[in-house]
């Protein structure tokens, strides 16, 4: 059986990119979802230089009108998916007493509302197949919030306690809700490098339904 299509909502040079790769050359075929076109352009790009296929599909995680058709061309391209990987978020900086509080509304749409709309575009197929992983890259600041990023604490916390209801809401359809926590900042040659993070993705997908783990925390290496 050929390997199910993976989008990832959230495509950027970093994390996205790199799991993009491990996917691919796994052999899945590829739908990479993001705002910027240019920037999704040069990815796929980039990924075809190595050989590995997929396609750019434009759409806003704040704007949640144009994730239904961006999800339609998924399927009309690639077929069904069987994997989704959210790494997109949305933050402005600034303590919790000098927030302007439109600015934090959209933010949390971004986060929760924008991820949950992409999820329900992929749900169904999945329940109808028994089967499908549904990814989440995760951030330190839903266990550690710091004052100056009160909006990405709450974004990120928000995605935690959904993915742990979708987890338990999934599970006895066949469906994989899962996260990767990054409990640091994302920089290449360390502990929380985008290729290490990719293949905490990669294997929570693969894991044996007897062996699924709901959360997979990454730290950064002390000092």
């Amino acid at each position: 059986m050929s390997p199910d299509p993976v989008v990832i909502v959230g495509a950027g040079p970093g994390i996205g990119l790199a799991t993009a790769r491990r996917f691919g050359r796994e052999g899945y075929p590829l739908a990479l979802v993001a705002r910027d076109g240019a920037q999704l352009d040069a990815l796929v790009a980039e990924l075809a230089a190595e050989g590995v296929s997929a396609i750019g599909v434009v759409a806003d995680i704040a704007d949640a009108a144009t994730i239904g058709p961006a999800f339609a061309r998924i399927r009309d391209t690639l077929g069904d998916p069987g994997v989704l990987v959210m790494n997109a978020s949305q933050s402005v900086r600034g303590k919790a007493t000098e927030l302007d509080l439109d600015e934090l509304a959209a933010s949390l749409s971004s986060n929760i509302v924008g991820p949950l709309a992409c999820v329900q575009q992929v749900v169904p197929a999945m329940r109808a197949a028994g089967r499908g992983t549904v990814l989440l890259t995760g951030g330190g600041l839903a266990l550690n919030p710091f004052p100056d990023w009160t909006t990405a604490a709450l974004g990120k916390a928000g995605q935690r306690s959904l993915w742990q209801s979708l987890a338990k809401e999934l599970e006895p359809d066949g469906i994989h809700a899962a996260m990767v926590t990054v409990n640091g900042f994302v920089k290449l040659g360390t502990a929380l490098a985008p290729e290490l993070i990719a293949d905490a993705h990669y294997a929570l997908h693969r894991q044996d339904r007897e062996a699924w783990e709901r959360e997979v925390t990454l730290v950064a290496e002390p000092g």
